[in-house]
């Protein structure tokens, strides 16, 4: 299933809406047949999937009950937006308008590695997430109660 990806890059979006992925993730990403999978998140970024790390995902969110209100809107999102894509010879891929729209996408995209997939944010929306998450002081959250670094 390719590599594990972490760390945090900042990449410039360019005019026509595409990003360079990262030359030390392009092997990993490219491993599964170069398909990629881009969709949206609830939290307002842009998720960035291998293809064979997306299936099993995708498979989870199909089952979601369409008459629960809340299940129909992730279904919403994370299907209705899902793009499948590859690479351009140049290791770019180009995010659609309506997903850059999503994630209010303009020219600084910060990359975060998530393990299976990545996470791709305005720079600036994510630096101001960060700050407020951090200061909010609301503790440990569920189920890391016992985590230590």
């Amino acid at each position: 299933m390719g590599g594990t990806f972490h760390g945090a890059t900042v990449i410039t979006l360019d005019a026509k809406g595409r990003l360079a992925v990262p030359t030390r993730h392009r092997d990993a990403l490219a491993s599964d047949g170069g398909e990629l999978v881009l969709t949206a998140h609830p939290d307002g970024c842009v998720l960035l999937y291998p293809r064979r790390a997306w299936d099993p995902v995708r498979a989870q969110v199909e089952k979601f009950p369409s008459f629960n209100p809340q299940t129909s809107a992730w279904k919403r999102l994370l299907l209705g937006f899902e793009e499948h894509l590859a690479p351009d010879s140049s290791g770019r891929i180009l995010v659609s308008p309506a997903l850059r729209r999503h994630a209010s996408l303009e020219r600084d995209v910060m990359m975060l590695g998530q393990g299976q997939y990545f996470e791709l944010w305005d720079d600036a929306l994510r630096s101001a997430k960060l700050e407020k998450d951090l200061a909010s002081g609301s503790g440990v959250p569920p189920g890391m109660e016992n985590f230590s670094l």
